[in-house]
């Protein structure tokens, strides 16, 4: 990669469609493969489980037996057997640390409030009955995706998760993320990925029972497939292709902001790194280390970061730090570091992002594996209304309300009131009869209502 394929943009010179290009990112990706996604669903809805082993062979060049598809027992021991002890070793530290985040997000059973005297209300909090993950594994393996989902699932007291994923080319699962998911306390792993894994999820097969929620980050087509399938089943935070930015000032150390550019650049061409500076001087010297830096990569690593940072990734300059955080919270990138003299200041500037980095010191990947925090985080803009994964995902809230004689009294006439001037006569009516103390019957209760519309 010569230093001529980092791009550097001056914002303020971009015309109003370049603008939104980049703001778009790989949203454009997801609508060029909805039709052809679509067909893929329809496959899996039609033939079932048939239609994923195709579909596992097609894209994943794996050959599944239509008894396999579920991951057995067996293959969870030969995974421990076989992955090395640093990584089992590591796997138990970070899920330790994400185990710890997660716990403080608990809501803990009901819930009462008095809102007036003889007025109480409030909210059981219970666990959704089944959850479907999804963790990718199209660039590379990601058991950290996985223990993303399933420790806040388990901790929330989902009864039932199920972990779809693609095969390996022999047809196995990837050792780190069944070793992953046992530690997780999940055993219903299925070796299947793609839109065809969340169709299965969403709609099930001979083999994949339906969940009711599905969760995961995914390609263009798995985002694709989440949102085709939006009616049949909750598919969760909006979690596509990944996406950082970093914004620094001239204190930044150029080396470290040239790592952190390559971090989620190396995913995929799909991917999305921007560095926002007022530093020319920064951006040319970030442009000067890239080639360096790329030469320590894998080649299909070094090419997926090419791809991201000559095309609408690199370098935007800006005016000042303030406009590079008013790009930020126009973007709502899921992952955000600041590298500037005052992290903190310039933190309390951003409204719109999935994650905050402050400092020289963490960087994407350690957030992404160890620091505790969730790494699925909202993407393509949607961290504007969304958050990261949480214990909170895998739960849902009833409403209880309890109402005495007492607060029944003060609540009736204001209730009359609305449901007259709503024009809902029997709304009312079930206020009136027993108001009446039931001395009316329901039919006079409504008859006195209609009147008083009339």
């Amino acid at each position: 990669m010569s230093a001529q394929s980092v791009v550097i943009r001056v914002w303020k010179q971009l015309d109003e469609r370049e603008r939104t290009r980049i703001l778009r990112r790989s949203e454009e990706d997801i609508e060029q493969v909805m039709a052809e996604t679509a067909e893929l669903i329809e496959d899996v809805r039609v033939r079932r489980d048939s239609a994923l082993i195709e579909l596992a062979q097609t894209y994943d060049g794996a050959s599944i037996a239509p008894d396999a598809i579920r991951v057995s027992e067996d293959e969870f021991d030969y995974a421990e057997q076989t992955l090395s002890s640093d990584v089992k070793n590591a796997l138990n530290y970070v899920i330790a640390n994400v185990q710890t985040f997660h716990e403080g997000q608990v809501s803990h059973g009901f819930h009462m409030h008095t809102i007036r005297p003889g007025v109480l209300a409030g909210e059981r909090v219970r666990p959704v009955e089944s959850a479907g993950l999804y963790v990718p594994r199209g660039r590379g393996s990601f058991p950290s995706m996985l223990y993303m989902a399933a420790v806040p699932a388990r901790i929330a007291g989902v009864p039932r998760i199920a972990v779809c994923t693609p095969a390996l080319p022999d047809g196995r699962v990837d050792a780190a993320c069944l070793v992953a998911a046992r530690l997780c306390g999940v055993n219903e792993v299925y070796r299947v990925g793609g839109p065809g894994a969340i169709a299965a999820l969403a709609l099930g097969t001979e083999t994949i029972r339906p969940v009711r929620k599905i969760l995961g980050p995914g390609s263009a087509r798995v985002t694709a497939a989440k949102r085709l399938l939006g009616h049949a089943v909750d598919v969760g935070i909006p979690a596509g292709p990944t996406e950082s930015m970093i914004i620094a000032d001239r204190h930044a150390d150029p080396v470290l902001v040239a790592a952190d550019l390559m971090n989620e650049a190396e995913h995929g061409a799909d991917s999305q790194a921007l560095l926002l500076t007022p530093s020319q001087a920064l951006a040319e010297a970030v442009v000067e280390l890239m080639p360096d830096l790329m030469k320590t990569l894998p080649d299909e690593r070094a090419s997926y970061v090419g791809t991201v940072l000559s095309g609408i990734g690199g370098i935007l300059i800006t005016d000042s730090i303030e406009e590079a955080c008013s790009i930020a919270n126009l973007y709502a990138p899921e992952h955000l570091m600041i590298h500037t003299q005052e992290p903190w200041v310039t933190a309390d500037s951003i409204d719109n992002a999935g994650e905050i980095l402050l400092g020289p010191h963490i960087p994407f990947s350690m957030a992404n594996y160890a620091t505790g925090v969730n790494a699925i985080l909202p993407t393509g803009g949607w961290a504007h209304t969304w958050s990261s994964i949480s214990v909170h995902d895998f739960t849902k809230r009833t409403s209880i309300v309890d109402v005495s004689k007492s607060g029944f009294d003060a609540l009736a006439p204001h209730t009359v009131c609305l449901a007259d001037y709503e024009g809902f006569p029997a709304h009312a009516a079930a206020v009136r009869v027993r108001m009446a103390d039931h001395k009316d019957s329901y039919w006079t209760a409504l008859d006195d209502s209609q009147s008083d519309i009339v």
